[in-house]
């Protein structure tokens, strides 16, 4: 009896897609940085005083107006805190607060996601380097690390949100961790602003928003801080 072998194909595990080299890294952030600086020089010839009044005259869709353009202008590097106090100006302070805030929420997805298209992992690729080292702080600490960046001002909104995007850091943490940052100085610079377009209307009661706004800032970095000594005390490099 004659034995018969079947061949039978080898079951090979998917193939991981390739990582990005990291020449094409480069390509991509030239371009990326070539795009952003080129829409912030447009930015800068705007009209924005002749932009402002036609979104207003849209009636009831200026808040969604103004806040889409608002994270378009963070995006380009445009300070937050001067759309923040025009967002005040323009709307008032509670719906000034609240048009800053998406703002700034458009802003951080569209920036996250540029990164992630330009230099995806490009932190832990230096493998071994400061670069590995910090992604992998960012990582570890998640939502805390992504608080505490926002809440110190190291650099522009928008340029922050193109170098989260390049770490190993998970969207949902750093979406939440972002929009619970932009909190407190959405509510304070459009209470300021609404009290610079219209000083007969400030009153004590309208300075609360920022005194709470400022006190929740002080009081989360604080516990950071303080949480970040005991576990530095307890596991010793």
């Amino acid at each position: 009896m004659t034995d018969t072998l079947i061949a039978v194909p080898a079951r090979t595990a998917p193939a991981l897609p390739a990582s990005m080299s990291w020449k094409r890294r480069m390509v991509r952030v030239g371009v990326l940085a070539l795009v952003v600086g080129g829409l912030a020089a447009a930015a800068a010839l705007l009209p924005l005083r002749d932009i402002g009044d036609a979104i207003l005259a849209l009636g009831h869709g200026a808040p969604v107006a103004i806040a889409v353009v608002g994270g378009l202008l963070l995006s380009v590097l445009v300070p937050r805190t001067a759309i923040t106090l025009a967002c005040g100006a323009l709307l008032g302070a509670a719906t000034g607060a609240l048009t800053a805030l998406a703002a700034a929420v458009i802003a951080a997805v569209a920036t996250y996601y540029a990164g992630r298209w330009a230099g995806r992992g490009a932190l832990h690729a230096r493998a071994g380097g400061r670069l590995a080292r910090l992604d992998g702080w960012l990582n570890r600490r998640g939502l805390s690390a992504v608080l505490l960046v926002r809440f110190l001002p190291l650099a522009p909104f928008g340029l922050i949100g193109y170098a989260y995007g390049t770490t190993s850091v998970c969207r949902k943490r750093y979406l939440l961790g972002t929009t619970l940052a932009s909190i407190p100085s959405a509510v304070s610079y459009a209470v300021i602003g609404a009290a610079v377009a219209n000083p007969h209307g400030l009153n004590p009661m309208s300075l609360a928003p920022a005194l709470i706004g400022f006190t929740l800032t002080t009081g989360i970095v604080w516990r950071w801080k303080r949480t970040a000594r005991r576990e530095a005390a307890l596991n010793p490099a």
